[in-house]
C-alpha cells in the first residue's frame, strides 16, 4: 500500500489549454543489461523508495534546483542547506566553480545513505530539476570528481550507467513530473509502472472523496510485467471512477508518448482497481 496525496504529480499537472487530466506515460528499453525508462507523472518523492531499493548503499545528489527553499535574495539555497533544514545527514563534496553552468551539475554534491532518500524527498517541497546517482558507501572525493566529470561530459543520447560500472541507478526529474532513469535492476521498470498505476488511481480517489490522501494498493509484479512484455511504450487515461472501482485505459504506442501528441482514441487493455478488495486486474477493452 502507498499513500497518495492530493498534491501528487497526477493531481497538479494538466495537459493543454483545457488542462485535461495528465496521462500515465511509460516507456522502457534495454541495452547491454541497462534498462532506460521514461515515465510520467511522478514526483521524485513518489519514487524515492523504489530508487533507494535499487541503489548501492549511498546516493549522490548531483543536481538540485527548487523554488521551495530560497534565501533572502530569492536565490535557491544550496543543496546542503536544504538537507540541513530537513534534518538529513549527508556528506558535502564541493565541485568548485568549474561545475557552474554545466548542465546536470550543482556546485556541490551531497552523498547520503540510500535509506534517507525518502526523508530528503519527503513531499513537503518540490525540486524542478533533480539528478541522483548511486555510489559506494565509502566513495572517495577523487571518485566523486571523476563521477562529476563523466556526468558533465555525457551526451543526452548516451547511457550513463554504461560508462559508470559501479552505479546501479540514475534518476533525472524535470518539473517534479517527468522522470527519466537508468538501472541495472531488471525489476525496477515494472515497479515504476506499478507505482504509476497506483498513483493515478489514488489521485482519482482523492478527488472523488475530497480527502487529503488515500491509501492505495500497488499491482503485483505480474501485471506491469505483462504490460512490458506486450509493448515497451504505453499511455494510460482514467476511465470510470467510483467508490468501488477505478479503471485506467491503456493504449500501446509505437513510440514513446510526447506532451504534444494527441491521446489515442482507443485502449488495448483496461487496468481495474477493486477498491474494497485491494486487487488489480487487466482486461481487454474496445475504447479509451
Amino acid at each position: 500500500m502507498i499513500e497518495v496525496g492530493e498534491h501528487g504529480a497526477f493531481s497538479v499537472n494538466g495537459v493543454g489549454t483545457e488542462s485535461r487530466p495528465f496521462p500515465l506515460s511509460f516507456s522502457v528499453r534495454e541495452a547491454e543489461g541497462v534498462w532506460s525508462v521514461a515515465a510520467g507523472a511522478a514526483r521524485a518523492g513518489e519514487l524515492a523508495d523504489l530508487l533507494g531499493a535499487a541503489a548501492n548503499d549511498a546516493v549522490a545528489v548531483v543536481s538540485l534546483a527548487t523554488n521551495s527553499y530560497l534565501d533572502e535574495e530569492w536565490r535557491p539555497l544550496k543543496p546542503s542547506l536544504i538537507a540541513a533544514q530537513l534534518g538529513v545527514p549527508c556528506t558535502v563534496h564541493p565541485l568548485g566553480s568549474w561545475a557552474s553552468g554545466t548542465y546536470g551539475l550543482a556546485e556541490e554534491l551531497l552523498v547520503l545513505d540510500r535509506d534517507l532518500l525518502p526523508r530528503l524527498l519527503d513531499g513537503s517541497w518540490s525540486p524542478y530539476e533533480l539528478t541522483l546517482i548511486d555510489v559506494p558507501a565509502h566513495v572517495t572525493p577523487e571518485q566523486l570528481d571523476e563521477l562529476a566529470l563523466v556526468l558533465g561530459a555525457t551526451g543526452a543520447d548516451e547511457s550513463l550507467l554504461s560508462l559508470l560500472g559501479v552505479s546501479r541507478v540514475w534518476f533525472s526529474g524535470h518539473d517534479d513530473c517527468y522522470a527519466l532513469l537508468e538501472t541495472r535492476d531488471p525489476a525496477l521498470p515494472a515497479a515504476v509502472l506499478a507505482r504509476l498505476l497506483a498513483l493515478l488511481a489514488g489521485s482519482a480517489l482523492t478527488e472523488l472523496t475530497g480527502r487529503p490522501s488515500v491509501r492505495v494498493p500497488e499491482p503485483g509484479p505480474l501485471l506491469p510485467g505483462q504490460l512490458i512484455a506486450t509493448a515497451p511504450h504505453w499511455i494510460g487515461a482514467l476511465g470510470e471512477v467510483t467508490g468501488d472501482l477505478v479503471t485506467i485505459g491503456l493504449a500501446a504506442l509505437a513510440d514513446p508518448w510526447r506532451l504534444d501528441a494527441p491521446f489515442p482514441d482507443r485502449a488495448d487493455l483496461t487496468a481495474t482497481l477493486d477498491v474494497h478488495r485491494g486487487t488489480w486486474r487487466i482486461t481487454h477493452t474496445l475504447g479509451l
